[in-house]
């Protein structure tokens, strides 16, 4: 370690070096040149300080914090940064508060930066429409997730949405490269070079996130001025081994956005599909724990429902529908509970994706024969010309039928005797079995075929 009396530019720094580069005018803001560019609407209203409220929705490190804060210092109101992660609607009461009080003594205007707002439930998203319409603040969210989905319908017809794009690797490569020059925010003083490969590496592992970059940037000038203090030895470059091990050590617990974001999902699936209830609450609590948004793991969950239960317990589908419907309803964390009954509950169900696979099969048929007439005794004839020229001619109407059935044809001519769908013996689906394999003895009956 460096003597005190040499303080290392770590020591004299509390913030991370993501938080010192941050861009603070649109000058230094790198990327988003289709909202910003020469022209672009949202880059022309910040330069008049004319931004309503709106809602930034891109990947993670592509400056939708960062372009809040410039709206905010380009508009002269005062920026009061608020997470939906941690902190409540009570937090929002009292930010209102003085937001109202500043605006009634100083006539400065407040905009509200709800990061990650994706994770306040219906309810609260809506506390916000009064202190939005009366224009006490300006709110702007920042989400990762789609705004259509995630947010209410009346929170988003009072916000204009804004789409942010993942940092081209050209960018990384700018915002690195700032950050080893700047003597003041960055590392400049540290007289730190990277070679092209690290500087590759590093730009392509970033995969568009600018904080990213700069927490393993940061990493590797830890490492190598702790290695390199005495005076006369000079500091070695960055180079793309010492890059490889900051980004693994960096992100080594949980990246939502990287390699172990999808190993962890691809873990908790294939334990459900495996019926391992253990290992399926272990992998769900892991991404909870590591900060994975809970609505994405309901998506997951319903898709299992779906692809992997499917009609062996036709129930699981509802069920993990309501289970996102109740975080929804509560959020977190006690929303987090239902999605953990859930995951047991698909773990322990039947398992079955018969349906998956005829689906599957159905595609490939519509996708092989694409015009396929339809038979003229099942077509729609709400007009006496379709009437005269066959359509619905023949057609049985199955309620008129012992048993609601009747023998009759439903696909086109070329695709007559497909059996797609062919379910299991598990759970409901065996009754399902049951009820198909009788539809098949019926309808050899119609045309004098041995019962079977």
């Amino acid at each position: 370690m460096p003597p005190v009396s040499e303080p290392t530019l770590f020591l004299r720094h509390s913030e991370p070096l993501a938080a010192r580069m941050r861009p603070r005018t649109l000058e230094e803001f790198l990327g988003q040149e289709q909202l910003l560019g020469p022209g672009k609407a949202l880059g022309e209203l910040i330069r008049r300080g004319d931004v309503a409220s709106c809602i930034f929705w891109g990947p993670p490190g592509s400056g939708k914090t960062t372009l809040a804060r410039i709206v905010a210092h380009y508009t002269a109101r005062h920026f009061e940064p608020f997470s939906a992660v941690t902190e409540g609607v009570a937090r929002v009461r009292e930010i209102i508060k003085a937001a109202e009080d500043r605006l009634k003594y100083e006539g400065r205007g407040t905009i509200l930066f709800c990061d990650e707002i994706h994770r306040f439930n219906r309810a609260q998203q809506d506390a916000f429409l009064p202190w939005v319409e009366n224009g006490i603040v300006t709110l702007i969210g920042a989400t990762t997730e789609n705004p259509s989905f995630e947010l209410t319908g009346a929170l988003l017809s009072r916000c204009r949405v804004f789409v942010l794009e993942p940092l081209t690797e050209d960018h990384i490569k700018t915002v690195v490269r700032r950050a080893l020059e700047d003597k003041d925010r960055g590392l400049g003083a540290l007289g730190l070079t990277i070679d092209d490969d690290a500087l590759a590496l590093l730009a392509r592992e970033a995969d568009g996130d600018a904080r990213r970059a700069l927490q393993a940037l940061e990493a590797a000038a830890e490492y190598l001025a702790g290695s390199s203090t005495a005076r006369d030895r000079p500091v070695l470059p960055i180079t793309a081994s010492i890059i490889s091990d900051a980004l693994q050590k960096r992100f080594a617990k949980y990246d939502k956005g990287g390699e172990e974001h999808y190993n962890l999902i691809s873990a908790l699936h294939k334990a459900v599909r495996g019926s391992d209830v253990e290992g399926s609450l272990y992998w769900l609590a892991r991404m909870l724990a590591g900060g994975e948004d809970p609505l994405y793991i309901a998506r997951r969950l319903v898709r299992i429902a779906a692809e992997d239960v499917g009609l062996a317990d036709p129930r699981a589908l509802s069920l993990t529908l309501a289970a996102k419907d109740a975080y929804h309803f509560l959020g977190s964390p006690e929303g987090e509970l239902a999605l953990a009954q859930a995951t047991v509950y698909l773990a322990t169900a039947p398992k079955s994706n018969r349906v998956y696979t005829a689906y599957g099969r159905a595609m490939q048929a519509a996708e092989e024969h694409p015009a396929e007439a339809v038979p003229l005794h099942i077509r729609n004839a709400p007009t006496k010309l379709m009437e005269e020229l066959g359509y619905g001619s023949g057609y049985k109407y199955a309620h008129a039928y012992d048993e609601a059935y009747v023998p009759q044809e439903y696909l086109p001519d070329l695709l007559r005797g497909q059996k797609w769908y062919e379910p299991s013996e598990f759970g409901f689906e065996k009754d399902i079995k049951q009820r198909m394999e009788w539809w098949e003895q019926l309808k050899k009956a119609a045309v004098g075929q041995p019962l079977t």
